[in-house]
């Protein structure tokens, strides 16, 4: 079985179109099983109210649908937000209130440039055409979300991000250092003994608790994976913040689907500390946002040194 992950964004009512609604938070993901593949779509329905949804949702997907039905300053924090992530995989399409020389504009230099142009009616054509993007090695499965299931125990619903992982599998949960079993795997609500990458998958677990897990968490039996609480990167500002940035200043730091609080402890160069422990590795694209700003709230990003 192969897995294909997408986000949605700009309008994101055309995800009814795609699959089949399941999991609804500040995330609503949608999937559809045809033939032997399970396309999954991810939308950010909690953004624009809140920026963390949007770059949570993005950094799950390996591809990108963003369909533009205006242009305002949340579709330019996409267009910024999936620049600095690197999400050089996408379809792009407008509505025909767009004007196309102003989008063309907007995305002029930015990974957007090489999205495919989709007229709307062709976006699941499109799409269907798009290959599963393999990633091997120790298995590690970013958490999104978890629940208690009555008789169950733990269960985390979360993407295999490289390698695979098996049915009664001893790994250990980051950022505890907690040793856990996967007592079971769903897909697509079916049970299977095995998924690879980048499948999506319910995982129940023996050995952590509930409310000792959360989103952005890694199950894993990859051992270059640092825990740390403070992270120095090679930080570029956007030119869009109009901001300065200051020794003590807070913000919160993105690192995949993890968003943790932080505090500027040097800014040449850039060092943060953070009120949480957050997993990283090298060169890992770390962006920073601050949710308070009435303008653009993306500062910047650049990659954990």
């Amino acid at each position: 079985m192969r897995s294909i992950n997408f986000v949605v964004l700009g309008e994101q009512t055309i995800a009814n179109d795609f699959g089949k609604k399941g999991t609804v938070t500040d995330l609503t993901v949608y999937d559809r099983k045809e033939s032997d593949i399970i396309r999954t779509w991810v939308v950010p329905n909690g953004f624009p109210e809140k920026i963390q949804p949007l770059l949570q949702a993005i950094n799950i997907s390996e591809y990108v649908i963003f369909y533009v039905a205006s242009l305002d300053r949340y579709t330019g924090e996409q267009i910024l937000a999936l620049d600095m992530l690197k999400k050089k995989d996408g379809i792009i399409s407008h509505s025909y209130e767009v004007d196309e020389n102003r989008l063309n504009s907007m995305i002029k230099g930015t990974v957007l440039q090489n999205y495919k142009r989709v007229n709307s009616p062709d976006i699941k054509e499109e799409l269907a055409k798009l290959p599963p993007i393999l990633k091997d090695g120790s298995v590690q499965i970013v958490v999104d979300h978890c629940f208690d299931v009555k008789g169950v125990g733990t269960v985390v619903l979360g993407k295999v991000l490289q390698g695979t992982v098996n049915q009664y599998d001893n790994l250990m949960h980051l950022p505890s250092g907690a040793d856990v079993m996967v007592k079971s795997i769903q897909m697509h609500d079916d049970d299977v003994k095995q998924a690879v990458c980048p499948a999506r998958v319910g995982l129940s677990l023996k050995g952590i608790k509930p409310d000792e897990v959360g989103r952005g968490d890694i199950i894993t039996s990859d051992k270059s994976l640092e825990v740390k609480s403070e992270i120095e990167f090679d930080f570029k500002q956007s030119p869009f913040y109009k901001g300065e940035v200051s020794v003590n200043q807070m913000c919160l730091v993105s690192v995949g689907l993890q968003i943790k609080a932080a505090k500027f402890s040097s800014v040449s160069p850039v060092k943060l500390t953070l009120d949480k422990p957050i997993i990283c590795r090298k060169n890992d694209i770390c962006l920073l946002v601050k949710p308070e700003s009435t303008t653009i709230r993306v500062i910047g990003s650049g990659k954990i040194n």
